[in-house]
């Protein structure tokens, strides 16, 4: 049907359309599979606290600039205000036919304190309305993370100070490679997770700027002040292009990708826990509440909320995938597309937070075998470097040469079926004449261990210095 024809049908009817909001271009509403399709509120309706703030401050801004009268601002803030309770409190009724939370609060508004509510809407639009509403709710979570990921730090650095001296196979290829501590590796997680800190701050700092007053996408003519909105909603700046003010998704893109690097750094250690618990290992127990049982093997303890963390990670990767395919073909400015954004950075931030509470959690309560650790060590010649060092530097051999000696008097242990430690100074002689009972000293473990004083390494002495470092300048 022609639109003129529309028109003549709809002409002397009263009844207002389905959902008024959709505007007068609009004669019906929306068909029950495009309503279905467009209807965001389930999800973004956690945008609620800040697409009332950015409403308060937009009224606010509106009054001070003469748009609209004060008596008007007093009724709508009014109006924002027990909406904000009815929410708070359970009692908001959340419509789908009115698409998302910007339309179910100003129609809430509307019922409040009738046609002044359109006021609100002056000199912007649903486009700076949602992309400031959701840099609010990253920036908040964004916190959230940022606390967590120190929360984890702390432990971490707890814990490698209490085992800052205690040995343990470092690994490489999954095999027995040099000893190093348990402080020594619980530092290395904290550095990772430092640097996950860096990029949740440089993540904040950037999306920091306000889209507010940018409106659908070139700006209003009316008399705005939208510095005076951003300082007011906590922005050091409005954004310098309005195009890019509605348009940028690139926080909520930095957001994922530092989840996804995170979550990785996470996944790590979540797998090296769950090999560490295992009867091979024996390296950690972790305690009842952290584990599950087996529906039919009653001596299992399973590490069930490491093995989660571990598979959670993926998910996040994945969020990420998700959301760089649905941005990296839109042209400027808005498209529909967008409203996609917000479900993956919803469910990364809650599994990021979750996966952090539960890692926090199992650092702070695991168990620690050290001796069961020590006597692990002492299998796969794990001071065999030390040796090729001790030749270098004793008896001044050229390090591969020494490493070639080193290699044949490991396979002399395996035939023996010992370690080097347990090696005799003739066998030793037998492949290296000029060896000598001092080289003994450098294969015991725990000096093998104190011997690495270098910037970084494994010594006790430097696991407690830089733990001390790490609680200064992390918390």
């Amino acid at each position: 049907m022609c639109a003129k024809k529309i028109l003549r049908k709809e002409r002397g009817k009263t009844k207002a359309p389905r959902n008024v909001l959709r505007g007068g271009r609009f004669s019906a509403g929306p068909a029950a599979i495009m309503e279905k399709i467009n209807t965001s509120i389930d999800f973004d309706r956690k945008l609620a606290a800040q697409d009332i703030a950015v409403s308060v401050a937009h009224c606010e801004m509106l009054a001070h600039r003469g748009i609209i009268s004060r008596k008007n601002r007093d009724t709508i803030v009014s109006g924002l205000r027990k909406i904000s309770k009815e929410i708070e409190h359970g009692n908001f009724v959340f419509k789908h036919e009115l698409e998302d939370i910007h339309m179910n609060i100003e129609s809430r508004l509307t019922e409040i304190v009738g046609d002044i509510a359109g006021r609100l809407h002056t000199a912007r639009s649903r486009n700076d309305q949602v992309a400031t509403d959701f840099r609010l709710w990253v920036r908040d979570a964004l916190d959230l993370v940022e606390d967590s990921l120190r929360s984890l730090q702390a432990i971490l650095i707890d814990r490698a100070e209490e085992h800052a001296a205690t040995v343990m196979p470092g690994l490489t290829h999954l095999q027995t490679a040099q000893p190093v501590t348990f402080g020594h590796h619980m530092l290395a997680y904290v550095e990772m997770f430092g640097r996950d800190r860096g990029r949740v701050v440089d993540t904040r700092m950037r999306l920091n700027e306000s889209p507010l007053g940018a409106a659908a996408l070139a700006g209003t003519s009316f008399p705005i002040d939208r510095r005076m909105t951003a300082q007011a909603l906590g922005f050091h700046r409005p954004m310098a292009n309005s195009l890019d003010a509605v348009s940028d998704r690139d926080f909520a893109l930095e957001f994922l990708s530092a989840a996804a690097i995170s979550a990785v750094h996470l996944s790590r250690l979540a797998d090296e826990i769950v090999l560490w618990c295992s009867d091979p290992f024996g390296f950690v127990c972790l305690p009842d509440s952290f584990s599950t049982g087996s529906s039919i093997m009653p001596q299992k303890r399973n590490p069930d909320a490491a093995e989660l963390i571990r598979a959670k990670s993926g998910r996040v990767a994945g969020a990420l995938a998700g959301l760089l395919s649905v941005l990296k073909g839109l042209p400027l400015a808005y498209s529909k597309d967008m409203q996609e954004d917000k479900e993956p950075v919803f469910e990364a931030a809650n599994t990021w937070l979750l996966s952090l509470g539960a890692m926090t959690g199992m650092i702070r309560e695991m168990v620690v075998n050290a001796e069961v650790m020590k006597e692990a060590v002492s299998r796969g010649h794990a001071t065999a470097t030390d040796l090729a060092d001790w030749l270098v530097r004793v008896l001044d051999m050229p390090f591969r040469r020494a490493h070639y000696v080193t290699g044949l008097l490991v396979e002399l242990a395996d035939r023996e079926g010992c370690g080097l430690m347990e090696l005799s100074l003739a066998a030793m002689q037998s492949v290296e004449p000029r060896m000598t009972a001092d080289v003994f000293k450098v294969l015991e473990v725990e000096k093998s261990v104190a011997s690495r004083k270098s910037l970084g390494g494994t010594a006790p002495i430097n696991v407690r210095r830089a733990a001390a470092a790490a609680r200064k300048t992390y918390l």
